[in-house]
């Protein structure tokens, strides 16, 4: 990890809501029109709960470009195993709506079961794609 990145917030949300030994609960607002959330890293195992529906795209710490879009309908879920290894490499979000969007991040604080980062679980509400 450079030095830069070691700077990156482990904050994944801008609001916390709700912490306990188990479980911290983060809204995430993403302005209209390509509003964003800056770089952030992610140290626990998490699930990302879109409400309403929302196009948003990803971009990882180092790259020139937005690499991962994602489209959820009302009720996607995002399960992300980061594993015990690293934490996941910074990233930052944008809104691709012309609206305030809003998701949850529910970070999971007991170990990891996995040691290394395992691919997105999603249910059918929405989709991850990748750019190329």
């Amino acid at each position: 990890m450079t030095d830069n990145e070691s700077a990156i917030p482990p904050t994944p949300g801008d609001t916390l809501l709700f912490e306990n030994d188990r479980v911290r609960v983060w809204s995430m607002t993403l302005g209209p029109d390509g509003g964003m959330f800056d770089f952030h890293q992610h140290h626990h195992d998490h699930l990302v709960i879109w409400p309403d529906p929302g196009r948003a795209q990803g971009q990882t710490y180092g790259d020139e470009d937005w690499g991962l879009t994602q489209t959820a309908e009302a009720g996607f879920v995002m399960f992300k195993t980061v594993g015990s290894a690293k934490p996941l490499t910074p990233h930052r979000i944008r809104n691709l709506e012309d609206h305030a969007v809003t998701h949850y991040i529910v970070e999971l604080l007991e170990p990891s079961p996995s040691v290394a980062e395992l691919p997105w679980e999603t249910n059918d509400r929405g989709r991850l794609e990748a750019q190329s």
